[in-house]
């Protein structure tokens, strides 16, 4: 395994973030460790933590990796065919709230298709293969109607809500106003039980002109997706265009806009929609401008980082940083940037069953680091 130590004192984190106009206080951090976990994986997007210590990581070209606690690789069989064009491939890959018991593993991934590729979930019990490795056995039990030519905006995160139910989030395949049509998945957040079909509660059901599966509507990007542990409610981030990445709090049946508000604009330049604001239409609790190209996130409830504890974690792709968040109920008040001279694009980012925070970084050698404070 590799060591790197890392001082961040305040004065070195302030690479200093924007909430509109607000500048953000910046926290001081005590240094930590950098241990590689393990190396060479090919744009890994997901990873989800073993009950033994190991772990599960996809790779956005269609592959599933068993890494065990000494960081040996071994890929697993029976994942499904995937897209894998642009930002579509094998996505993300969760445990059921009950993986001690029954074995299952979620995925998400782009499904192609004659009419083009959408979004879809993957259920599956992971057991040995033949060979003694690891292999799924499983289905497709939902594919959303997102679907498009071309590799853009996918999504796509899941997260288990505390009733059992999974969250599942959507992107906008590159075409925002799809994002307001309430007859298809894009742009939209969706709520699903365990099995794949629409939660029986969801704001939507038995209206005809809505997807049942809808909880929200009018995102752009969300590829980051986590329960706030404090209230059990979900809480996402997407990416924005030039600028206007959001961090959200999704309520059912409420409307976020894209893309008739954004804080962002056009890669032109040009402005989008109608404006920041408009009646019926919700704010976020936080955006960034410029952007960061904001991917997974983490809750941070471990005792092992007694500063962060309560923080929010969320990984930058284009800012290449780890994004630390101070919170205040549903305020955040201040933002650190860590992991800055690492020099690498964090994909996704979660804390283990161990305590610790772990990261994933988004090249074709790939690492899965530990933060050791």
């Amino acid at each position: 395994m590799n060591f790197r130590t890392f001082c961040l004192p305040a004065i070195a984190a302030m690479a200093l973030s924007m909430t509109g106009a607000t500048m953000l206080p910046v926290a001081a951090q005590s240094s930590f460790n950098l241990e590689t976990v393990t190396e060479g994986l090919s744009y890994p997007w997901s990873v989800a933590m073993l009950p033994d210590g190991g772990f599960l990581v996809t790779e956005r070209d269609g592959v599933l990796k068993h890494v065990d606690a000494e960081g040996n690789q071994q890929v697993v069989e029976g994942v499904p065919d995937v897209f894998a064009q642009g930002q579509g491939g094998l996505l993300d890959v969760v445990l059921s709230p009950d993986f001690e018991n029954d074995a299952t593993v979620y995925l998400t991934f782009s499904q192609g298709s004659p009419e083009g590729a959408g979004t879809s979930l993957f259920k599956a019990v992971l057991g040995q293969s033949q060979g003694g490795g690891y292999a799924l056995e499983g289905e497709t039990i939902f594919a959303g109607n997102n679907k498009a030519y071309g590799g853009r905006h996918f999504g796509s995160r899941i997260a288990f809500a505390p009733d059992g139910t999974l969250f599942m989030t959507i992107g906008d395949r590159g075409d925002g106003d799809r994002a307001q049509v309430t007859s298809d998945h894009t742009g939209s957040v969706l709520r699903l039980t365990s099995d794949g079909t629409p939660a029986s509660d969801n704001p939507f059901v038995g209206d005809d002109s809505y997807k049942p599966e809808i909880w929200s509507i009018g995102h752009r990007n969300p590829q980051s997706a986590a329960i706030n542990p404090a209230t059990g409610v979900l809480w996402t981030v997407e990416h924005g265009a030039r600028g206007g990445d959001e961090i959200n709090i999704p309520e059912a049946g409420k409307n976020y806009g894209w893309p008739i508000i954004s804080y962002g604009r056009h890669y032109s330049g040009g402005k989008i929609g109608e404006g920041t604001s408009k009646p019926g239409l919700e704010q976020p609790i936080h955006y960034w401008d410029p952007s960061i190209a904001p991917s997974g996130m983490a809750f941070v409830t471990s005792d092992t980082y007694p500063d962060w504890k309560g923080d929010l974690l969320v990984g930058a792709l284009r800012g290449q940083h780890l994004s630390k968040l101070d919170l205040s109920g549903n305020e955040i008040v201040g933002e650190q940037q860590l992991l800055t001279d690492l020099g690498e694009r964090i994909r996704d980012v979660r804390q283990g069953p161990d305590g610790f925070i772990y990261v994933l970084t988004d090249s074709d050698e790939g690492r899965l680091i530990r933060l050791v404070p």
